[in-house]
């Protein structure tokens, strides 16, 4: 599946159940990687990547980090060196005060 159609259905789930989210760089719509930041509204966040587990031959979601829970300026700064990287980055930030994945449910 493209990657950009996987970013525009949890986006539409986001918007219908009124959560806040951001899109901080769009990335390649066919091809790009997510890195999806959770922001607890508090200095805290997840921040998530896409890793493939080639197993089973699927994408998973893995901290960006070691730590699970981040500073938001640690991640921010991590989001940014990415940036640089990867024009090809999507990164989505979602408020979210449980800091749960949205992306996991599609």
């Amino acid at each position: 599946m493209q990657i950009g159609l996987v970013i525009e259905a949890t986006l539409k789930d986001l918007t219908t159940r009124g959560q806040a989210f951001y899109i901080l760089q769009r990335g390649n719509y066919a091809s790009g990687l997510i890195v999806v930041k959770l922001n607890a509204l508090d200095g805290n966040c997840r921040l998530l990547t896409q890793q493939r587990n080639y197993l089973e031959d699927k994408l998973e979601w893995a901290p960006a980090l070691q730590e699970e829970i981040v500073s938001e300026v640690d991640a921010d700064a991590w989001i940014e060196r990415s940036k640089q990287r990867d024009p090809d980055l999507w990164v989505i930030e979602i408020e979210d005060r449980a800091m749960k994945n949205a992306f996991e449910l599609i």
